[in-house]
Protein backbone atom coordinates (compact mmCIF):
# COMPACT_ATOMS: atom_id res chain seq x y z
CA UNK A 1 0.00 0.00 0.00
CA UNK A 2 0.90 3.30 -0.57
CA UNK A 3 0.86 6.74 1.87
CA UNK A 4 0.67 10.42 0.31
CA UNK A 5 3.52 12.03 1.11
CA UNK A 6 5.74 14.67 -0.32
CA UNK A 7 7.90 12.21 -1.69
CA UNK A 8 4.82 10.95 -3.46
CA UNK A 9 3.90 14.49 -4.44
CA UNK A 10 7.81 14.64 -5.71
CA UNK A 11 7.17 11.57 -7.74
CA UNK A 12 4.42 12.84 -9.84
CA UNK A 13 5.58 16.32 -9.69
CA UNK A 14 4.98 17.76 -13.32
CA UNK A 15 8.39 19.53 -12.96
CA UNK A 16 11.86 17.97 -13.37
CA UNK A 17 15.45 18.20 -12.27
CA UNK A 18 15.03 21.23 -10.09
CA UNK A 19 16.64 21.73 -6.56
CA UNK A 20 15.11 20.97 -3.64
CA UNK A 21 14.67 24.34 -2.39
CA UNK A 22 12.86 25.00 -6.14
CA UNK A 23 10.40 22.18 -4.85
CA UNK A 24 9.52 23.35 -1.53
CA UNK A 25 8.80 26.49 -2.93
CA UNK A 26 6.51 24.65 -5.93
CA UNK A 27 4.78 22.76 -3.16
CA UNK A 28 3.67 26.07 -1.64
CA UNK A 29 2.13 27.60 -4.86
CA UNK A 30 0.34 24.34 -6.25
CA UNK A 31 -3.14 24.75 -5.90
CA UNK A 32 -4.28 21.68 -7.80
CA UNK A 33 -3.34 18.48 -7.10
CA UNK A 34 -4.01 15.14 -8.45
CA UNK A 35 -3.08 11.62 -7.02
CA UNK A 36 -5.70 9.73 -8.08
CA UNK A 37 -5.96 6.31 -9.14
CA UNK A 38 -1.96 5.54 -7.38
CA UNK A 39 -3.51 2.84 -4.69
CA UNK A 40 -2.84 5.18 -2.13
CA UNK A 41 -4.30 3.43 1.43
CA UNK A 42 -3.90 6.75 3.78
CA UNK A 43 -3.24 10.25 3.39
CA UNK A 44 0.05 11.81 5.09
CA UNK A 45 1.34 14.81 6.46
CA UNK A 46 1.12 17.35 3.54
CA UNK A 47 1.37 20.69 5.15
CA UNK A 48 3.43 22.34 2.94
CA UNK A 49 0.76 22.94 0.45
CA UNK A 50 -0.48 25.78 2.20
CA UNK A 51 -2.75 26.87 -1.14
CA UNK A 52 -3.87 23.98 -2.24
CA UNK A 53 -7.83 24.39 -4.03
CA UNK A 54 -8.42 21.39 -5.83
CA UNK A 55 -7.50 17.59 -4.15
CA UNK A 56 -7.98 14.51 -6.51
CA UNK A 57 -7.35 11.37 -4.40
CA UNK A 58 -10.51 9.46 -6.14
CA UNK A 59 -10.01 5.53 -6.87
CA UNK A 60 -7.48 5.16 -4.07
CA UNK A 61 -7.85 2.44 -0.35
CA UNK A 62 -8.20 5.34 1.47
CA UNK A 63 -9.93 4.52 4.86
CA UNK A 64 -10.25 7.39 6.63
CA UNK A 65 -10.33 11.57 5.84
CA UNK A 66 -7.09 12.48 8.04
CA UNK A 67 -4.10 14.63 8.01
CA UNK A 68 -6.37 17.64 5.99
CA UNK A 69 -6.05 20.51 9.35
CA UNK A 70 -3.77 22.01 6.65
CA UNK A 71 -5.86 22.43 3.54
CA UNK A 72 -7.95 25.45 4.65
CA UNK A 73 -8.28 26.31 1.29
CA UNK A 74 -9.09 23.76 -0.38
CA UNK A 75 -12.51 24.43 -2.02
CA UNK A 76 -12.66 21.02 -3.88
CA UNK A 77 -12.44 16.99 -2.75
CA UNK A 78 -12.71 14.75 -4.76
CA UNK A 79 -12.53 11.26 -2.46
CA UNK A 80 -14.65 8.86 -4.28
CA UNK A 81 -14.46 5.24 -4.76
CA UNK A 82 -12.43 4.88 -1.91
CA UNK A 83 -12.93 2.64 1.82
CA UNK A 84 -13.78 5.52 3.40
CA UNK A 85 -16.58 4.50 6.06
CA UNK A 86 -17.12 7.97 8.10
CA UNK A 87 -17.17 11.39 7.33
CA UNK A 88 -14.77 12.96 9.37
CA UNK A 89 -12.00 15.37 10.06
CA UNK A 90 -13.46 18.55 7.64
CA UNK A 91 -14.14 20.68 10.07
CA UNK A 92 -10.90 22.58 9.01
CA UNK A 93 -12.10 23.38 5.69
CA UNK A 94 -13.74 26.53 6.21
CA UNK A 95 -13.93 27.13 2.39
CA UNK A 96 -14.52 23.73 1.16
CA UNK A 97 -17.76 24.02 -1.60
CA UNK A 98 -17.79 20.80 -3.27
CA UNK A 99 -17.31 17.24 -1.45
CA UNK A 100 -17.36 13.95 -3.57
CA UNK A 101 -17.26 10.89 -1.46
CA UNK A 102 -18.85 8.55 -4.03
CA UNK A 103 -18.82 4.68 -4.24
CA UNK A 104 -17.28 4.16 -0.25
CA UNK A 105 -19.09 2.38 2.70
CA UNK A 106 -20.67 5.30 4.24
CA UNK A 107 -23.89 4.79 6.47
CA UNK A 108 -24.45 7.99 8.05
CA UNK A 109 -24.25 11.77 6.24
CA UNK A 110 -22.47 13.30 9.52
CA UNK A 111 -20.07 15.20 10.27
CA UNK A 112 -20.84 18.27 8.19
CA UNK A 113 -21.95 20.38 10.86
CA UNK A 114 -18.63 22.60 10.80
CA UNK A 115 -18.33 22.89 6.72
CA UNK A 116 -21.10 25.86 6.38
CA UNK A 117 -19.68 26.87 2.63
CA UNK A 118 -20.22 23.31 1.36
CA UNK A 119 -22.59 23.80 -2.20
CA UNK A 120 -22.09 20.31 -3.25
CA UNK A 121 -22.76 16.65 -2.10
CA UNK A 122 -21.88 13.66 -3.93
CA UNK A 123 -22.67 10.94 -1.97
CA UNK A 124 -23.90 8.40 -4.41
CA UNK A 125 -23.93 4.55 -4.62
CA UNK A 126 -22.48 3.61 -1.21
CA UNK A 127 -21.72 0.03 -0.38
CA UNK A 128 -24.04 -0.46 2.12
CA UNK A 129 -24.82 -3.74 4.28
CA UNK A 130 -27.87 -5.90 3.42
CA UNK A 131 -31.36 -4.11 3.69
CA UNK A 132 -29.95 -0.79 5.01
CA UNK A 133 -30.06 2.28 3.83
CA UNK A 134 -28.45 5.93 3.87
CA UNK A 135 -28.93 7.75 6.53
CA UNK A 136 -29.29 11.31 7.33
CA UNK A 137 -27.82 13.15 10.37
CA UNK A 138 -30.11 16.54 11.39
CA UNK A 139 -27.57 18.30 12.82
CA UNK A 140 -25.31 18.19 9.69
CA UNK A 141 -28.23 18.53 7.51
CA UNK A 142 -29.23 21.63 9.78
CA UNK A 143 -25.94 22.93 9.02
CA UNK A 144 -26.06 22.71 5.14
CA UNK A 145 -30.03 24.14 5.17
CA UNK A 146 -28.77 27.61 3.87
CA UNK A 147 -25.91 26.51 1.26
CA UNK A 148 -25.88 23.07 -0.38
CA UNK A 149 -27.55 23.37 -3.57
CA UNK A 150 -26.51 20.27 -5.41
CA UNK A 151 -26.92 16.74 -3.75
CA UNK A 152 -26.60 13.46 -5.37
CA UNK A 153 -28.09 10.61 -3.16
CA UNK A 154 -28.22 7.78 -6.17
CA UNK A 155 -28.73 4.24 -5.51
CA UNK A 156 -28.99 4.60 -1.27
CA UNK A 157 -31.86 2.32 -0.67
CA UNK A 158 -33.40 5.61 0.36
CA UNK A 159 -37.23 5.21 0.51
CA UNK A 160 -37.98 9.05 1.65
CA UNK A 161 -37.01 12.32 1.24
CA UNK A 162 -38.73 14.08 3.96
CA UNK A 163 -36.04 14.65 6.56
CA UNK A 164 -34.34 16.33 3.60
CA UNK A 165 -37.06 19.16 3.54
CA UNK A 166 -34.59 21.61 5.11
CA UNK A 167 -32.61 22.02 2.42
CA UNK A 168 -34.06 25.09 1.62
CA UNK A 169 -31.58 26.64 -1.19
CA UNK A 170 -31.18 22.84 -2.76
CA UNK A 171 -31.64 23.47 -6.82
CA UNK A 172 -30.81 19.87 -7.71
CA UNK A 173 -31.64 16.83 -6.42
CA UNK A 174 -30.13 13.06 -8.36
CA UNK A 175 -31.77 10.69 -6.42
CA UNK A 176 -31.74 7.91 -9.57
CA UNK A 177 -32.16 3.92 -8.69
CA UNK A 178 -33.43 4.54 -4.62
CA UNK A 179 -37.10 2.92 -3.44
CA UNK A 180 -39.16 6.15 -2.91
CA UNK A 181 -42.54 5.10 -3.51
CA UNK A 182 -44.96 7.60 -2.05
CA UNK A 183 -46.12 10.93 -4.10
CA UNK A 184 -47.11 12.53 -1.15
CA UNK A 185 -43.97 12.48 0.24
CA UNK A 186 -42.41 14.01 -2.48
CA UNK A 187 -45.21 17.01 -2.89
CA UNK A 188 -43.82 17.58 0.97
CA UNK A 189 -40.59 18.18 0.35
CA UNK A 190 -41.57 19.94 -3.39
CA UNK A 191 -43.46 22.92 -1.40
CA UNK A 192 -40.25 23.45 0.69
CA UNK A 193 -37.94 23.15 -2.02
CA UNK A 194 -38.67 26.83 -3.71
CA UNK A 195 -35.47 26.83 -5.34
CA UNK A 196 -35.45 23.31 -7.31
CA UNK A 197 -34.54 23.88 -10.99
CA UNK A 198 -33.39 20.06 -11.75
CA UNK A 199 -34.63 16.70 -10.11
CA UNK A 200 -33.97 12.80 -11.07
CA UNK A 201 -36.27 10.37 -9.76
CA UNK A 202 -35.41 7.77 -12.75
CA UNK A 203 -35.46 3.96 -11.54
CA UNK A 204 -37.51 5.05 -8.27
CA UNK A 205 -41.30 2.92 -8.15
CA UNK A 206 -42.52 5.97 -8.22
CA UNK A 207 -41.85 7.01 -11.59
CA UNK A 208 -44.11 4.27 -12.43
CA UNK A 209 -47.45 6.16 -10.61
CA UNK A 210 -49.95 7.48 -12.65
CA UNK A 211 -49.46 11.11 -13.81
CA UNK A 212 -46.57 11.01 -12.01
CA UNK A 213 -44.91 13.71 -14.27
CA UNK A 214 -47.63 16.05 -14.50
CA UNK A 215 -48.27 15.98 -10.45
CA UNK A 216 -44.33 17.08 -9.87
CA UNK A 217 -44.57 19.64 -12.57
CA UNK A 218 -47.84 21.08 -11.02
CA UNK A 219 -46.35 20.79 -7.50
CA UNK A 220 -42.92 22.61 -8.19
CA UNK A 221 -43.67 25.70 -10.50
CA UNK A 222 -39.68 26.35 -10.16
CA UNK A 223 -38.56 22.81 -11.83
CA UNK A 224 -37.14 23.48 -15.42
CA UNK A 225 -35.42 19.13 -15.85
CA UNK A 226 -37.31 16.29 -14.46
CA UNK A 227 -35.54 12.81 -14.75
CA UNK A 228 -33.30 14.34 -18.06
CA UNK A 229 -36.11 16.07 -19.77
CA UNK A 230 -36.70 19.49 -20.06
CA UNK A 231 -40.00 20.86 -18.71
CA UNK A 232 -41.08 23.39 -21.47
CA UNK A 233 -43.59 26.63 -20.15
CA UNK A 234 -46.42 25.46 -22.16
CA UNK A 235 -46.18 22.30 -20.72
CA UNK A 236 -46.96 23.30 -17.12
CA UNK A 237 -49.21 26.16 -18.62
CA UNK A 238 -51.54 23.72 -19.56
CA UNK A 239 -50.94 21.16 -16.35
CA UNK A 240 -51.94 24.71 -14.43
CA UNK A 241 -54.93 25.07 -15.96
CA UNK A 242 -55.82 21.65 -15.63
CA UNK A 243 -55.25 21.52 -12.66
CA UNK A 244 -57.05 25.06 -11.41
CA UNK A 245 -60.05 23.66 -13.77
CA UNK A 246 -60.06 20.27 -11.67
CA UNK A 247 -60.02 22.22 -8.78
CA UNK A 248 -62.66 24.73 -9.79
CA UNK A 249 -64.96 21.28 -10.39
CA UNK A 250 -63.91 19.42 -7.09
CA UNK A 251 -65.41 22.72 -5.20
CA UNK A 252 -68.22 22.71 -7.35
CA UNK A 253 -68.88 19.18 -6.86
CA UNK A 254 -68.62 19.63 -2.89
CA UNK A 255 -71.39 22.67 -2.84
CA UNK A 256 -73.64 20.77 -4.75
CA UNK A 257 -73.24 17.73 -2.12
CA UNK A 258 -73.53 20.17 0.35
CA UNK A 259 -76.86 21.94 -0.43
CA UNK A 260 -78.38 18.77 -1.53
CA UNK A 261 -77.35 17.49 1.79
CA UNK A 262 -78.84 20.62 3.88
CA UNK A 263 -82.14 20.37 1.29
CA UNK A 264 -82.97 16.89 2.51
CA UNK A 265 -82.32 17.68 6.01
CA UNK A 266 -84.78 20.65 5.91
CA UNK A 267 -87.43 18.17 3.79
CA UNK A 268 -87.17 15.42 6.63
CA UNK A 269 -87.19 17.82 9.31
CA UNK A 270 -90.54 19.15 7.63
CA UNK A 271 -92.27 15.73 7.52
CA UNK A 272 -95.55 15.83 9.04
CA UNK A 273 -95.79 13.35 11.66
CA UNK A 274 -99.38 11.91 13.66
CA UNK A 275 -98.46 12.65 17.17
CA UNK A 276 -101.01 12.31 20.03
CA UNK A 277 -100.85 15.22 22.67
CA UNK A 278 -99.38 14.08 25.88
CA UNK A 279 -101.77 14.46 29.09
CA UNK A 280 -100.99 14.68 32.18
CA UNK A 281 -103.75 13.34 35.36
CA UNK A 282 -104.59 16.54 35.64
CA UNK A 283 -105.75 17.43 32.35
CA UNK A 284 -107.22 13.89 31.96
CA UNK A 285 -109.45 15.17 35.27
CA UNK A 286 -110.61 18.31 33.63
CA UNK A 287 -111.32 15.95 30.33
CA UNK A 288 -113.30 14.15 32.35
CA UNK A 289 -115.29 16.74 34.36
CA UNK A 290 -116.16 18.29 30.72
CA UNK A 291 -117.53 15.28 29.56
CA UNK A 292 -119.64 14.95 32.27
CA UNK A 293 -120.92 18.22 32.29
CA UNK A 294 -121.58 18.21 28.26
CA UNK A 295 -123.35 14.99 29.31
CA UNK A 296 -125.72 16.63 31.98
CA UNK A 297 -126.43 19.43 29.07
CA UNK A 298 -127.86 17.20 26.83
CA UNK A 299 -130.12 14.97 29.35
CA UNK A 300 -131.30 18.59 30.50
CA UNK A 301 -132.09 19.40 26.85
CA UNK A 302 -134.01 16.41 26.19
CA UNK A 303 -137.85 17.54 27.32
CA UNK A 304 -137.69 20.24 24.65
CA UNK A 305 -140.57 19.19 22.52
CA UNK A 306 -142.96 19.10 25.55
CA UNK A 307 -142.23 22.76 26.58
CA UNK A 308 -142.78 23.62 22.69
CA UNK A 309 -146.29 21.72 22.73
CA UNK A 310 -147.45 23.37 26.26
CA UNK A 311 -145.99 26.97 24.41
CA UNK A 312 -148.43 25.98 21.34
CA UNK A 313 -151.39 25.25 23.83
CA UNK A 314 -151.10 28.66 25.84
CA UNK A 315 -151.17 30.60 22.18
CA UNK A 316 -154.29 28.57 21.58
CA UNK A 317 -155.78 29.75 24.47
CA UNK A 318 -154.78 33.06 24.42
CA UNK A 319 -156.19 33.97 21.05
CA UNK A 320 -159.34 31.64 21.52
CA UNK A 321 -159.55 34.14 25.28
CA UNK A 322 -159.17 36.89 22.47
CA UNK A 323 -162.01 36.04 20.29
CA UNK A 324 -164.55 34.98 22.56
CA UNK A 325 -166.02 38.15 23.46
CA UNK A 326 -166.21 39.44 19.91
CA UNK A 327 -168.45 36.44 18.77
CA UNK A 328 -170.62 36.57 21.52
CA UNK A 329 -171.14 40.29 20.56
CA UNK A 330 -171.87 39.03 17.38
CA UNK A 331 -174.40 36.85 18.66
CA UNK A 332 -176.45 39.05 20.38
CA UNK A 333 -176.24 41.86 17.36
CA UNK A 334 -177.94 39.07 14.91
CA UNK A 335 -180.68 37.89 17.78
CA UNK A 336 -181.45 41.61 17.58
CA UNK A 337 -181.76 42.50 14.09
CA UNK A 338 -184.15 39.43 13.86
CA UNK A 339 -186.86 40.38 16.57
CA UNK A 340 -186.69 44.23 14.90
CA UNK A 341 -187.56 42.68 11.75
CA UNK A 342 -190.51 40.69 12.81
Amino acid sequence: MVQLTMDLIAKNASHKNRSEEDFGQYLQKITHLNLSDKNIDSIGDLSFCKNLRVLYLYDNQINQIQNLDFASNITHLYLQNNRISSIENLSSLKKLEKLYLGGNCITVVEGLDKVGELRELHIESQHLPLGEKLLFDPVSLNSLAKSLSVLNISNNNIDELEELAVLENLSYLKAVYNRLKHMKDLEVVLKKWTKLHRIDLTGNPICQKPKYRDRIIVQSQTLESLDGKEIQEMERRFLMNWKASRAARKKSNERIIHEHAAYVQFSDSETPYLTLPFHDSHSVKKKADFLDLSHKQKVARKPLSGIRERSSQMKTQVCSSNIFPLVMLVIAFTALAESVGK
